[in-house]
């Protein structure tokens, strides 16, 4: 088949990683992927840099802004559509983003979408959102119009039939770990560059903000007894500067090393250096890829007991799920992985096993995409 890949993010983090996992995939299994978005769909250097337009102009400039480049991408995706003469539509859901939507109607092609997040609810809770029943709208139009709407997990899955999505067309289709996070990784590398020979190493990957709930490590580091612990984090955000300075209050700058933004063809030898593996919070929707990841490379995982996570986590086989509403339940599932090397290698080597039983891979996803697609078009012949 032959995708014609839509899409409008620009940014080098987790969303540019999942455009070139999944149309890399694609690619492996004998598709054609053609790209018809900003910078394509190529390998971009990460970065934790934010801001761009959205904080250069007004919440509802920034909006109108948002719908009226739909326009321009909808003449170039025509273009392409045009040229390549593809099969499928496939379209990165983005607010106010009808490109596909339009060309779908022009062109008369099958439609898929895949949503990531809920982002009216998103940007409405961080204080971001200007036109709130026009976006709203915006979102249930070009969710309903979609052929198939792929959401990342049932729960998000679950908010797209509540919105109006037929359920017929709706299907999960969950983030993956690639080739690198599945092979031997030395971990002696990276724990040489820090020092942490001897160490028993709590790890976090990604993009930090205040919500992730890194302070809650600090924390339980500042009032243990255990003086070996470390905690490695890889990568960076506005979290950073925070938590940099809550480490020196408490004492503990010696026993955080801050990696900062790691490029993805390193990131597997750092996970590998991990012992524990954390992810102390999570929104209710997501399907966080850093999970993927750590239980691809057999990690324990340190995680909330919430109904997104519970879809790729089970508690006490691959991972240690805590009652976010407990003050104490963080701490009391991280400290008995510290206390229990035993229970910490089985936990990851289940993790693993887990991941590969349910092909929670990138070549897993594509397959899934493939198999969509390839309904969508019978349902057409």
């Amino acid at each position: 088949m032959r995708f014609l890949y839509s899409h409008r993010t620009r940014s080098g983090d987790g969303q540019s990683v999942h455009i070139r996992e999944l149309t890399e995939a694609l690619k492996a299994l004998g598709h054609d992927v053609v790209m018809a978005g900003p910078g394509g769909g190529g390998a971009k250097q990460l970065h934790a840099r934010s801001g761009g337009m959205r904080s250069r102009l007004p919440a509802f400039a920034y909006e109108c802004a948002e719908y009226g480049y739909s326009w321009p991408a909808y003449r170039r995706l025509r273009a392409h559509a045009r040229q390549a003469k593809p099969d499928v539509i496939y379209e990165r859901y983005n607010l106010y983003y009808h490109a596909g939507v339009w060309l779908k109607r022009r062109a008369g092609l099958p439609f898929m979408l895949e949503v990531n997040a809920p982002l009216v609810e998103e940007r409405a809770e961080h204080g971001t959102l200007f036109w709130k029943s026009c976006a709203a709208r915006s979102e249930r139009q070009i969710w309903r119009a979609a052929d198939a709407a792929l959401a990342v997990s049932g729960v998000l899955a679950e908010r797209l039939r509540e919105a109006g999505v037929a359920p017929e067309k709706v299907h999960v289709v969950y983030n993956g770990a690639g080739p690198a996070f599945l092979a031997d990784c030395d971990p002696g590398v990276i724990r040489k560059r820090y020092g942490l020979e001897g160490k028993t190493v709590l790890g976090f990957t990604g993009f930090m903000r205040d919500w992730h709930g890194l302070d809650r490590v600090l924390d339980f580091m500042a009032g243990g007894k255990r003086d070996d612990l470390h905690l490695l984090l890889a990568g960076d955000g506005p979290a950073r500067p925070g938590l940099e300075r809550r480490a020196q209050e408490l004492g503990l700058s010696a026993r955080i090393s801050f990696a900062g933004v790691v490029q993805r063809e390193a990131l597997p030898e750092h996970v590998a250096a991990f012992d524990i593996a954390l992810q102390p919070a999570a929104t209710a929707y997501a399907a966080p890829l850093k999970l993927f990841e750590y239980m691809a490379l057999g990690k324990p995982i340190v995680a909330p007991h919430q109904p997104n996570i519970r879809e790729i986590l089970t508690d006490k086989e691959g991972a240690a799920l805590f009652d976010p509403a407990s003050p104490e339940g963080f701490d009391k599932a991280l400290a008995a992985l510290i206390d229990n090397a035993a229970l910490r290698a089985r936990l990851g080597a289940a993790a693993r096993a887990n991941l590969i039983r349910r092909d929670l891979t990138w070549a897993g996803a594509a397959r899934r995409v493939e198999a969509i697609a390839e309904k969508l078009l019978e349902a057409r012949s």
